[in-house]
């Protein structure tokens, strides 16, 4: 990006220093190694110790906590170049600052203290215990239970799909509290889990892309956690605390569709210059032109979608119909862009020499992942007629 778009997009010098310094470390430490690292399903546990270094682990934790303190704005443009390089490394930052956001806005003041500069250093490195196996969209049917004993709460049941949760060392864990409440969001709330006895990694999970990302199942044993990690310090709480992080974690997806697409976008521009056909570089086919053209709206709209969300958040507006146009558009263009691409690659786009395989396989994921796209059209249409009363 340039320094005339940098300003348009609101940027200050201190921002576009840090994605300067991003971008080289993804040209020089990342982008060789995705590949290998991709092919093994490898952790990517070197890469990780220098992004705990940069302190992207705590770019959005405040500088009073020891974080970098940066815009949303700045969040989804850090995530948007990181998606174009490697998608699974944007995944590992993104569970981990939920995580610290759930607790710096919904903390008590101790928790604050003792919690956020640890996450900050990326010491304690983690996610969210959301889903379970039965359970993923409607998340007022989990069915981990904590119940209180003396200073402790003990916590018995499974989680799925946890990001973050092998090489991790801490999460956000919805539980319930009062199993019995009407209506069920009364009964839920939210703990600050640290590993320990009874917190048991069942297995890593195989996916078709998303590759080298610690993606897993849980159990816990009559788990027990302090009753002062209880978030906020009041039970019931938990499920409105955690829809706000939910915001910040579409947008980051939104950022991340954004950046599969401005990849397939870029390597299919440089493509169809290189290849010839009938005596003509393909980008002179009128049928390239028109992906291209295609192509290249979605990724602008796209831009526009993720910064109007992401200047809500920065707010502290209520943003979830905005995050939600954001994800829906952003990562619908992920998928049709690096369709597009492997169709203008041919055999190159399907061959595992080339990156279009690899942002093809990766880019399903975002229309499923932090509320699935139709989940997202209800929000938006909700949240229409409700900011629109007749």
């Amino acid at each position: 990006m340039t320094q005339v778009e940098n300003n348009i997009a609101g940027q200050g010098e201190d921002d576009t220093l840090i994605l300067d310094m991003l971008d080289r470390f993804l040209k020089v430490e990342v982008k060789p190694y995705v590949h290998a690292l991709e092919k093994a399903d490898e952790y990517p546990a070197e890469i990780v110790e220098q992004m705990k270094e940069m302190g992207l682990f705590g770019c959005l934790v405040a500088p009073e906590y020891g974080g970098l303190g940066l815009s949303t704005r700045t969040y989804a443009r850090i995530i948007e170049r990181m998606s174009a390089v490697w998608m699974s490394l944007s995944g590992i930052v993104n569970s981990h600052l939920i995580m610290a956001m759930t607790v710096q806005r919904n903390g008590t003041p101790d928790q604050k203290a003792e919690f956020l500069p640890r996450f900050a250093t990326g010491e304690l490195r983690g996610g969210i215990g959301l889903t379970e196996p039965d359970c993923g969209t409607d998340l007022q049917a989990i069915r981990t239970s904590a119940t209180r004993d003396g200073d402790h709460y003990v916590v018995n049941g499974a989680k799925t799909w946890i990001t973050n949760s092998l090489y991790g060392n801490c999460l956000v864990l919805l539980v319930k509290t009062d199993p019995t409440a009407q209506p069920r969001h009364r009964g839920m709330s939210l703990l600050i889990a640290e590993k320990g006895p009874g917190f048991e990694v069942s297995r890593k999970l195989e996916k078709l892309g998303y590759k080298g990302i610690d993606t897993c199942e849980l159990n816990f044993d009559n788990y027990r956690v302090p009753v002062d990690r209880l978030i906020g310090g009041e039970e019931g709480r938990g499920l409105k605390q955690i829809l706000s992080g939910l915001e910040l974690g579409r947008i980051n997806v939104a950022a991340r569709g954004l950046g599969i697409a401005v990849a397939a976008l870029d390597a299919s521009v440089a493509y169809s210059q290189q290849r010839k056909t009938f005596g003509k570089p393909i980008c002179e086919h009128q049928a390239i032109q028109l992906k291209l053209g295609e192509m290249a709206t979605r990724v602008h709209a796209s831009r526009l979608l993720v910064d109007a969300a992401a200047q809500a958040y920065d707010r502290g507006e209520r943003c979830d119909m905005e995050a939600g146009m954001a994800k829906y558009f952003a990562t619908e263009a992920g998928v049709e862009n690096s369709t597009e691409a492997m169709r203008i690659h041919g055999a190159y786009g399907y061959s595992k020499e080339f990156d279009i395989e690899r942002l093809y396989r990766d880019a399903p994921l975002l229309v499923i992942g932090e509320g699935t796209n139709e989940l997202q059209r209800i929000i938006i249409a909700k949240q229409l007629i409700e900011r629109n009363p007749v």
